[in-house]
Formats: structure tokens, sequence, C-alpha cells
């Protein structure tokens, strides 16, 4: 069989820039709604709007967004697998910009329900082909750091967001204007769909291994795929769970004390802090995998989650900035230190003709699973009567599962080969 004929450097310039442009707005567009979701379901529920309706609101919210991501993974991965990375990518860009835009118009809280699980579809296809693209364009060299800067990317954008939302203000009355911004990424998609160049590998694939069109979304659900797929997705899961069902309430909590200081600037800089954080966790998760082996990077950074989100939930007070937002730093550095291994490590589960389809199910399913846990803190808030420190010091126990579940992960060989399914 021929060799993969490589692209320029230019153009894999062209393919990293895209990629981190594309994570980093959809970055962006995850943060939207826990800046705004207290405020927009106070407008839209009126006198009826009480603490515990509100915070059981936010977990339908963060679960649309979950479920909608998952859906969007497995169908546009599979898209990328089928079309090519480039074209699903874009395609994924100009949905979840588009659909964001006209949340503008919501005017009930089941409209802006739906309306986040369908945006978040496009979120879900971002992430798969953004990292099959990156993956297959740059040599097995330079992964390692390009897997921590494409996981970085997301929280770039939860960090600008969260600076612009500090400079705009997002109050009771002046909270729509962030859909409105989460639909300029349009401009991008259309960038990408006509000038990002298509991944070697796939283009090699296509034209002399499968014939168009003959992959499926169940062949990573069957033998040898399976077991890989399995613990690719329990891997993904942890992580997501840490994140929207722990670190995310930190928003709400926030957004709580601060209105009860009189200090509105605690909700909009906590994203500040806590993606500043993220950002440098996440841009040294592929580098840390590399150095100390996929297994143990995993299993360590899974128990000082455990700990760092513990001590915040339940002794960090908000009352005083530097006392808060330090511990939010290390919040955001240490957990997102996954989102740098991940893209790194689902990719080399798979070979080239599922990559794209196997990363996006491995990374987007653990969000199902993500979703039915999330869904049931509904009982905490009531059972905690909306102290959302509690609620996210139970769930930030979810870490700990990592830790057990990556032992049974298998031993890739950190390159992207075809030959590595037994």
């Amino acid at each position: 069989m021929p060799a993969v004929e490589p692209l320029s450097r230019s153009r894999r310039l062209v393919i990293l820039v895209t990629a981190f442009l594309g994570w980093m707005f959809a970055g962006a567009t995850m943060s939207l709604l826990p800046l705004v979701a207290d405020s927009a379901t106070k407008e839209f529920l009126g006198d009826a709007a009480s603490k515990t309706l509100i915070g059981s609101w936010f977990v339908k919210y963060i679960v649309a967004f979950l479920l909608g991501a998952a859906c969007g993974g497995a169908v546009l991965g599979w898209l990328g697998d089928r079309w090519g990375r480039a074209k699903a990518m874009g395609i994924s860009i100009l949905w979840y910009a588009g659909w964001t835009g006209l949340s503008y118009f919501c005017t009930r809280a089941e409209q802006l329900l739906v309306l986040r699980f369908v945006a978040c579809m496009g979120i879900g296809g971002m992430w798969p082909n953004g990292v099959a693209l990156v993956s297959e364009a740059w040599g097995n060299v330079s992964r390692p750091m390009l897997a921590g800067l494409i996981g970085a990317a997301a929280n770039v954008g939860i960090l600008l967001f969260g600076l612009v939302a500090e400079a705009v203000g997002v109050t009771d009355s002046h909270w729509k204007w962030v859909f409105l911004a989460g639909s300029t990424p349009v401009l991008l998609g259309v960038l990408v769909l006509v000038a990002c160049p298509e991944s070697p590998r796939w283009r090699h694939h296509q034209r002399d291994d499968v014939p168009r069109g003959c992959v499926s979304i169940r062949d990573v659900f069957v033998s040898p795929l399976l077991q890989r797929t399995v613990v690719g997705i329990l891997l993904g899961a942890v992580p997501l769970l840490g994140a929207w069902g722990a670190s995310k309430w930190i928003m709400m909590w926030t957004g709580a004390v601060g209105k009860s200081i009189s200090d509105p600037s605690m909700k909009p800089l906590t994203p500040v802090y806590w993606g500043l954080g993220a950002t440098m966790g996440s841009l040294c998760g592929g580098w840390i995998a590399n150095r100390c082996g996929r297994k143990l990077s995993y299993f360590g950074t899974s128990i000082a989650s455990t700990l760092v989100a513990g001590y915040v939930f339940r002794y960090v007070e908000p009352a005083n900035h530097w006392h808060f937002f330090a511990p939010i730093f290390l919040l955001g550095l240490i957990p997102t230190i996954y989102f740098g291994w991940l893209p790194l490590f689902l990719p080399e589960l798979f070979p080239t003709g599922v990559r794209a389809t196997g990363a996006g199910v491995a990374f987007n399913f653990g969000r199902i699973i993500s979703a039915g846990v999330i869904l049931s803190t509904t009982g905490l808030v009531a059972a905690y009567d909306g102290n959302f420190a509690r609620i996210g010091a139970t769930t930030s126990l979810i870490y700990l599962v990592g830790a057990m579940v990556i032992w049974a992960a298998p031993n890739t060989s950190g390159e992207m080969e075809d030959a590595i399914i037994p």
C-alpha cells in the first residue's frame, strides 16, 4: 500500500488553528448558560421562581447540553468518518453557533431547554472531528503537545468569555446578549468548509481501503473494538461528571453569595479564575500523559481532583475574593488535566476508518451517563435546600471512580497506528 502523502506545514497549521478556534468557541458556548441560567429562569418563571426551582432548571439545562452533545458526537463523528473530518468540523461549528444565536428569541424555559439540546449537538460533533483531524495531520512526536493545546482550547474560550461577561455585565435584566455573542463563530464555520484541508490519513483510507459510506456507529460496539469503546466511554464520563456534575455548581453558588453580599462581580469573575487554571491544566495534560504514562497520569489526576474539589466545596467561603479565587484556580487547574489527556489517548484506541466515530462515541457517550447521574441531583437540590456547595461536595466524589476504571484501560502504543487492535 502506498504511503500517506504528508501535508505541507502551512496546511497543517491551518488545520491546527481552525480546530483550536472551533473548540475554543465551543468552550465559550458551553459557558454561556451557567452564566445566565438563574437570570433566564427568573425571567421565564416570574414570581414562581424559587431557589430550589431555579436549581432544578439548571440541572435540566446541563442534561440538555450533555444529551445534545452525546447525540451530536455520535452522528457528526460518524459523518466525519464518512464525508471527511474537515467538512464535519465546519458543519459542527455552524450548527452550534447558529442554534445558539436563535436562543436569543426564547421566551420560555422549555424553549431554551430544547434549543440548548439542539445547539450542543454541534459541540459534540466538534470534538471528535477536530481531535481526529489534528491527530492525523501531525506526527506522533507533536501529538502530546497538540493534544494539550486542543484540550486547552475550550478553557481559553471559557476564560475569554468570562472576561467579556465581566466587562459587559450579566444581570437579571441584561443577559440575552450572550446568545448573540455565541452566534459569531458562524463565520469560522464557513471558513472551515471553504479553506480547511482534509486529513491525509482519511483520504488515503477512503481511496485505498474502504468504500465510501460503509462506516457505521455499530462498528465500535462489536469485537474487536467493543472493550476499548466501553473503557473509553467510562474514562470520558468521569471528567465530564466532575466538570458538569460538580464544578459547574460553583457558578450557581457564587452567584447566590455575590447577591447576598451585594458583589455582582463574584459570578463573572469565577469562570475567569477557573478558566485560567483550566487552560494551564488542559495544556499540560498531553505532556503529563506522555511523561508519566497514560494510566498513572489519569490515576493521579483522579486522586488530586477529588482532594481539591472536596476542599473547595467543604471549606472555602466565597465572601473573601483572594481566599476564594485561589482555590477556584486550582479547581480549574487539576481536574482539567483530563481534557489534555483525552485528546491524546482516545484516538489511539481506534483505527483510521472509525477514529472520529470511536473518539466521538467514547467521549460523548460518557455524557449520557453523566446526564443520568446529574439528573438525579435534582433530588440533591431539594434534599440540601438549594445549598449548592453541599451538592458540589457530594458530586465531586465521582473522581474516585476514575482512579479505579483507568486500570482496565488497554496499553496503547502511543502512536497513531492502525494495527493496534488485537
